[in-house]
């Protein structure tokens, strides 16, 4: 890796094409409900990030993989380091919604 990966945001469009490709993966989407009534992507589930926790109730299965978004990436990137804490080893960080190029409901 080198310095400027550092800088290197993820892409949100890469990362619900590995979600899809994914069995029993999780799309989560860590902003707030209103945000995400303002449109989503496809198949994600809200948990907002203040209320991380209740990820328990929708995987119990620590392993499961789960593809964290939110609006710009600094959300999602709190909501991995939460998560991983829990106990999460399948968290992967697609990036924010301000890049999504697909389908929204």
């Amino acid at each position: 890796m080198g310095f400027f990966d550092l800088f290197r945001q993820p892409d949100i469009n890469q990362g619900v094409e590995e979600y899809r490709a994914a069995p029993k993966a999780i799309l989560l989407d860590v902003r707030t409900p209103g945000e995400y009534g303002g449109g989503h992507v496809p198949g994600s589930r809200n948990v907002p990030l203040q209320q991380i926790e209740k990820i328990k109730s929708i995987a119990e299965n620590k392993e499961v993989p789960l593809f964290v978004y939110c609006q710009s990436g600094a959300r999602s990137r709190q909501a991995v380091s939460l998560l991983q804490r829990m106990g999460y080893v399948n968290v992967n960080d697609i990036g924010g919604m301000s890049a999504y190029r697909g389908k929204v409901e």
